[in-house]
């Protein structure tokens, strides 16, 4: 049975419990959304790193594809390109990963994309006008669809805390320079009692700041790194941290302007929807099969994704984010959404 969150409206947040396909049904069944027959509706997903074994199942994706069918419009899943190395830098790897993944045309039921273009070039600029950015760079996937769902997996993120609407579509529906401009202020710092010099961060490089010599240690060209945290992230022996050159704070603004700038171009015709299952510590974005954190609490969804985060946070609550990430504000995103605006 669904339940509306407390110091929400009810028709702004909707939440139901279980993990499955037909719970997720459920939900969908109680939102009315404002989208005409016809019209071309994306829904944004991550379809995970190659490797990664923490993403959500297709399954749940194609319940949103056939609930959008059934209300008469033109459904189709998309991601973008990314900064690092792996299998999504670039559209034909990213199509191969989800391919891998389950995501394809034959079992969702509908054209999977890749939303910045297969060269990651397909980009438009829009007005940001907050303290980061005076402009942000996008996927152009933003002026191609009439509609959107953000489908988001919400679980740990290493940068943020958790990863959830805002991130999805932050990160998530930014161009790759956009997505470097945030991460620009972050590069790692090597613990040399634990690096055994196995290379890895060499390997995972995509700028090809890292090297290692041949009678020492790793070394890091900071002016070439892009602070993608990718080397950090993968690092076997956890040798790496991350540095900021600006407080931690900051990313978190860059993360809700750019967010808050998308949506002043989406969010008249966009539904929220956030997976609270198979909570784990990590973003999708990294290989492997992440510890999971928190029971799974269900599915929420609502018309604005600041108000979608924040009532997941409340149904999972804060202390298994804060123990996997310890020291990262999260707090701020929300703080920061409100000062600049971007509120319900």
């Amino acid at each position: 049975m669904r339940s509306s969150e407390s110091r929400m409206p009810m028709a702004d947040i909707l939440h139901i419990p279980g993990n499955s396909a037909e719970s997720l049904r459920g939900l969908l069944q109680e939102l009315s959304p404002s989208f005409t027959a016809g019209e071309s509706v994306g829904i944004k997903i991550h379809w995970g790193e190659r490797g990664n074994e923490s993403f959500l199942h297709p399954r749940y994706t194609r319940e949103i594809v056939r609930w959008l069918t059934e209300l008469g419009v033109r459904p189709f899943v998309f991601d973008t390109t990314v900064l690092y190395s792996g299998g999504r830098r670039s559209g034909e790897e990213s199509l191969k990963t989800a391919a891998e993944h389950g995501f394809t045309e034959a079992y969702l039921g509908c054209p999977v994309r890749i939303g910045d273009g297969m060269d990651g070039r397909g980009v438009v600029e829009i007005p940001g006008g907050a303290r980061h950015f005076p402009s942000v760079q996008a996927a152009s996937i933003l002026r191609k669809a009439d509609a959107f769902v953000i489908f988001s997996h919400f679980k740990g993120h290493m940068e943020s805390s958790f990863g959830g609407a805002i991130k999805n579509i932050s990160m998530g529906m930014a161009s790759r320079a956009q997505k470097q401009r945030m991460h620009a202020d972050a590069h790692p710092v090597l613990s040399r009692k634990r690096c055994t010099r196995c290379g890895l961060c060499v390997e995972v490089c995509p700028a090809g700041a890292a090297t290692l010599p041949p009678d020492g240690d790793p070394v890091y060209d900071l002016n070439a790194c892009i602070g993608c945290a990718q080397c950090i992230a993968l690092c076997p022996q956890s040798a790496l941290k991350i540095f900021w050159d600006t407080d931690i704070t900051v990313f978190q603004e860059k993360l809700v302007e750019t967010a808050a700038a998308i949506w002043r171009v989406i969010g008249p015709k966009t539904v929220i929807v956030n997976a609270l299952i198979r909570i784990v510590t990590e973003c999708d974005c990294l290989p492997g099969n992440h510890p999971v954190i928190a029971e799974d609490a269900g599915f929420i969804a609502g018309s604005h994704p600041v108000s979608v985060d924040e009532a997941s946070i409340r149904r999972i609550g804060a202390e298994p984010f804060d123990r996997a990430h310890a020291r990262i504000p999260w707090q701020r995103q929300f703080a920061y959404a409100r000062e600049i605006g971007f509120t319900p």
